[in-house]
């Protein structure tokens, strides 16, 4: 993910000089000293290495190993350890598993040559270059751009990615088979929902997305359907059940609404269904896959189930059904208890039942699941899962168990 475009003119910085040192091969073995360090020893640790080396480059050096710790989570122990970050590179990454994703479906559609506007700390020209496409990343801001570059070289694929700091505005694109823009998100209050003042703005993206053959541009998983050009296809993307982020794909399938979900990488696209209709809360409940609820395919999810498959409830995203049947795009569970949202009932309940492990759900209902834990105090040998909603527009507790 990127620093933002507008601000820093290409060039060299400060931070830029202070990080080369961290490539040198003193910096390479302060790094690999530190691969195991303990936060909480830091003090004692940096006052060991500043015996040996200067005080500057044993702070880089515990800053980056600190990143590194953090990027584990999204790229995994062995890149991670040996990839270079700034702060928000490690925020903003996108995650190793939905890179590959995005990187294997530009393989698909002939992608040979790809640029790569807004590369951040490279993670996403690291996918694309190890599914054999040759990358021109391109960042403004020279940190991130030095990082990108001496990633690409620690994972042995400088000869695919070329880094460039320049102005994504400035870069000419023609040459290239593919566009892939990746715009800040964040700024200095946080985080950025109105797309125009994503950096480069949305419109501008869109621009470059539509003179390429093929592009992707990431965007923000809540961003409303409305704002979806009709010559787009909208993919949302989860990974373990968690929505990370949406993208759309210019050359594909317009107007095609796609959640995909890893990392087993199924997919469902849209049909433009009608809501299903609601119905009484059957033996089963399924909660479909947070991806499914962004594209807006849960009617698809209902339809594909069984013909008394219907919603609890005309606004919320929960789908109910008299027999099993299994789906990869939703969470199944038997339901054994429907009642009216009564505190006083659910404790007697799950006391009466020898409830020590619970997992609280809730969607449409203002109680939190942490404060109800608390005041049910849980004790005993067995387990339930209890979801907080709405049935018919009124509030309902159902308790019960994964389906087998």
């Amino acid at each position: 993910m990127p620093a933002p475009n507008a601000e820093t003119a290409p060039g060299t910085s400060p931070e830029a000089d202070v990080f080369a040192a961290l490539l040198t091969d003193e910096g390479r073995r302060l790094l690999d000293d530190l691969r195991d360090y303990d936060p909480a020893r830091e003090l004692a640790t940096a006052t060991r290495l500043r015996r040996e080396h200067r005080a500057e480059l044993v702070s880089a050096a515990l800053g980056q190993a600190r990143l590194r710790q953090r990027a584990v989570a999204k790229f995994g122990a062995a890149d991670a350890h040996r990839m270079f970050f700034t702060p928000n590179g490690v925020e903003q990454a996108t995650r190793a598993s939905v890179a590959a994703h995005r990187a294997r479906r530009f393989a698909a559609l002939g992608v040979r040559r790809l640029a790569d506007l807004c590369c951040g700390n490279g993670g996403d020209a690291i996918a694309l270059a190890r599914a054999g496409i040759a990358v021109l990343a391109v960042d403004r801001d020279p940190l991130t751009a030095a990082v990108a570059r001496a990633n690409a070289e620690a994972l042995g694929l400088a000869d695919l990615i070329e880094v460039r700091c320049a102005d994504v505005t400035d870069v000419d694109t023609s040459g290239y088979d593919a566009v892939f823009v990746d715009p800040a998100r964040r700024g200095g209050r946080g985080r950025i929902f109105d797309p125009e003042a994503y950096s480069p703005p949305l419109s501008w993206a869109i621009d470059a997305a539509r003179s390429a053959p093929h592009a992707a541009l990431k965007i923000a998983p809540g961003i409303p359907h409305e704002a979806v050009p009709d010559d787009a296809e909208a993919e949302w993307i989860s990974d373990g059940g968690d929505v990370k982020e949406a993208v759309l794909w210019f050359g594909t399938g317009p107007g095609t609404r796609r959640a995909t979900l890893l990392p087993a990488g199924t997919h469902l696209t849209g049909a433009d269904l009608p809501d299903p209709a609601v119905r009484p809360v059957g033996r089963y409940l399924y909660e479909p896959d947070g991806a499914v609820i962004r594209a807006h395919l849960v009617a698809d999810v209902a339809a594909a189930l069984s013909d008394d498959a219907g919603l609890i409830d005309g606004t919320i995203a929960y789908v109910t059904s008299d027999e099993l049947h299994p789906t990869p795009y939703a969470t199944a569970y038997e339901i054994t208890d429907v009642l009216p949202f009564n505190l006083k009932k659910l404790k007697a309940l799950v006391r009466e039942r020898g409830i020590g492990i619970a997992v609280i759900k809730k969607r449409g209902s203002a109680v939190e699941p942490e404060e109800l834990r608390k005041k049910l105090k849980l004790d005993g040998p067995h387990s339930c899962v209890i979801i907080l909603t709405r049935a018919a527009g009124a509030p309902v507790m159902l308790l019960g168990q994964p389906a087998a």
